[in-house]
């Protein structure tokens, strides 16, 4: 049987539309927010470390991706240099039954191959090269600082202006040499530079030296040997 409960005399109301209108209890709304607070917490966290996860990813790719180039692609080559072609002038006045004059002029030119075979420039200080005769440095010359560009060649060319007076402080080599017209020498070039690739740096330096023999008859090189050595360092 359905009961009835007069508020108002002609409008009889049931016991479920009562219990309808009737406010909810204080507990049941603080258990919703709690329940909905717990939720948008646990939604941020699931998204920070989402992103979190995310991002170390994206980071790990990318830093195993710079280390294949770095070591393929873009992995730091030795340069290398070589002897295009060498050249001396004032021969012609060292003989033995001549006094060698202190005011003699004799330069030494040499043609430089500098070969870069990086995927990028590589950038040199001064180029250094040294003319050594019995023991002595008898000549020294600098090269302007430069730039080869990636996988190309340049030429260098460096003219060493002897000098006559250590010349000829080996005097009793410089006589014997002058009599038997060749005079053994060497030649020693050092190039400082560096490549950059990517994120690393590397300096490069590269040394030279070559044995030789002056020809006072032909005015010309023999037994021209070439020595070289590179050495990388971060």
């Amino acid at each position: 049987m359905m009961m009835t409960v007069s508020t108002s005399p002609g409008r009889p109301v049931t016991a479920e539309q009562e219990a309808a209108v009737r406010p909810l209890a204080p507990g049941n709304s603080q258990r919703m927010d709690a329940a909905e607070s717990g939720m948008r917490r646990r939604k941020q966290r699931c998204s920070a470390v989402c992103c979190g996860v995310a991002t170390a990813i994206v980071i790990t790719v990318a830093a195993a991706v710079l280390v294949v180039l770095a070591f393929t692609v873009f992995r730091v080559r030795d340069p290398k240099i070589r002897m295009e072609s060498i050249q001396i002038d004032g021969l012609s006045s060292l003989t033995a039954a001549n006094p060698v004059d202190s005011n003699l002029n004799v330069t030494l030119s040499a043609g430089l191959a500098v070969k870069n075979p990086n995927a990028v420039s590589f950038k040199f200080d001064r180029t250094t090269t040294s003319l050594v005769y019995d023991g002595r440095v008898v000549g020294e010359a600098e090269a302007p600082p430069g730039n080869a560009r990636a996988r190309r060649t340049m030429t260098l060319t460096v003219t060493v202006n002897v000098m006559v007076r250590d010349l000829l402080a080996g005097a009793p080599s410089l006589s014997r040499d002058l009599i038997a017209r060749r005079m053994p020498a060497s030649m020693s070039t050092t190039i400082h530079g560096r490549a950059k690739v990517l994120i690393i740096k590397k300096s490069v330096t590269v040394r030279m030296n070559c044995s030789m023999v002056l020809n006072l008859s032909s005015q010309d090189i023999d037994d021209l040997d070439c020595n070289k050595k590179v050495s990388l360092r971060f």
